[in-house]
């Protein structure tokens, strides 16, 4: 059983998210994480003003993400960092180029789930996994979230991402701050929670 985990990262907060939930994915039995980036639409030069090319060295040997790949997966997890309370152009790019998949019908019945990040606590998390869910259900995919038996979305005692759509970490207005252990678990929870749903579809 095969899942996709396909991210774009600037300056590494969601790429730490993918690593988590390929974690969680690895934890159910016969599940294969498949981690792959979407396509870089900045040029070098602006990556370079905005400090983005050192931090984007540590994900480098990650594939880079073809449409035609993804009907062979079973599931298909989406990370995408907060545009103003969307998906980045990096991702809305990406899916855009699935017209054909969804002529063909070629991701229904597949699961789909998304994580994210946002520079502060209130800055468009879940409405950027609400929205990005749109162009799941139109692709016909299996929409699944992070249920509340996670409980570390419960949490009062710290600031912390994640919510009943997805996982989420919150990466400061300078990106100084890197995912939290909560913020990981969810992610990990995230990854085994569809992984088992997929399975179950499967058989």
């Amino acid at each position: 059983m095969k899942i996709r985990i396909v991210f774009y990262s600037t300056y590494g907060h969601v790429y730490k998210m993918a690593q988590a939930v390929a974690e969680g994915v690895r934890e159910v039995d016969g599940a294969e994480a498949l981690l792959r980036r979407v396509p870089e639409t900045l040029p070098q030069a602006v990556l370079e003003k905005m400090g983005a090319i050192e931090a984007q060295k540590a994900f480098a040997q990650i594939p880079v993400c073809t449409v035609e790949e993804l009907p062979s997966a079973d599931a298909v997890i989406f990370g995408t960092p907060t545009r103003f309370g969307n998906m980045c152009g990096q991702m809305r790019q990406f899916l855009d180029a699935t017209g054909q998949l969804w002529s063909q019908g070629s991701l229904v019945g597949k699961v789909g789930s998304v994580f994210t990040s946002s520079a502060t606590q209130h800055g468009g998390q879940e409405s950027t996994i609400l929205s990005f869910h749109t162009t799941l259900l139109h692709q016909g995919m299996v929409i699944v979230g992070l249920p509340y038996a996670f409980q570390g979305q419960m949490r009062m005692d710290e600031i912390t991402g994640g919510s009943p759509y997805g996982a989420s970490t919150i990466a400061g207005g300078a990106g100084e701050r890197m995912p939290s252990e909560n913020e990981l678990a969810g992610a990990r929870f995230q990854g085994r929670h569809v992984a088992a749903i997929a399975a179950k579809l499967k058989s």
